[in-house]
């Protein structure tokens, strides 16, 4: 069974309606006790970073991800929710984050821009994947839908599975061991999201 950690900041009803489609039984838990009980985890969020942080801790949740984490199980983070498995971002100032998956997050750089473009970052776009079993019979170059300001940017390269462009090259979707991100919304990407959740299912 999947569970979404519900921590009052992330879009909970359409990523559970998006498994729904797939005839996958999804849990929303808000209790960090219960976390250990399922067979993957989903972290969802929207929003801003230290907000998002700060409803983690008041509930409990920050510590009991991290366990989690270690229980060698597959968990997703999901637009803010791979953001925050990050060691910090500059969001609004320092802000520091779970600390499982080595590296920062940071705002677009519109001075490396080659043609101007809005920020945020926001639409379908390409991203650019690995042979990664989160990929699984996708083509290596497939359209998903982005709405951010700051992206990844990993510490080391082979934590770095899918990559987008917008302006420049940042990490899109990220692995370390058990742990997975990835920054558009497979819930709101129609075919190719979904074929991404049903890998996730499988692994």
């Amino acid at each position: 069974m999947i569970a979404i950690v519900d921590y009052k900041m992330g879009n909970l009803a359409s990523v559970k309606n998006a498994f729904s489609l797939l005839g996958e039984e999804i849990v929303l838990e808000s209790d960090p006790d219960k976390l250990g009980q399922y067979d993957k985890l989903i972290l969802p969020g929207v929003g801003a970073y230290g907000d998002a942080m700060e409803h983690l801790k008041e509930r409990g949740m920050d510590e009991a991800v991290k366990a989690y984490s270690k229980s060698g199980n597959y968990m997703l983070g999901i637009c803010l929710g791979m953001q925050l498995l990050f060691d910090s971002s500059e969001e609004f100032g320092f802000n520091e984050g779970l600390g499982l998956i080595p590296g920062k997050i940071i705002s677009f750089d519109t001075s490396k821009f080659s043609h101007p473009l809005k920020v945020p970052h926001m639409g379908w776009n390409r991203m650019f994947t690995s042979d990664h079993a989160l990929f699984k019979g996708m083509d290596k170059e497939h359209y998903l839908y982005f709405v951010h300001s700051f992206h990844a940017v990993c510490e080391n390269k082979e934590n770095s599975i899918g990559e987008c462009e917008y302006g420049y090259k940042f990490s899109a979707c990220v692995q370390k061991d058990n742990i997975l991100g990835i920054q558009p919304h497979p819930e709101k990407s129609h075919k190719n999201g979904l074929a991404i959740l049903k890998n996730f299912i499988s692994l």
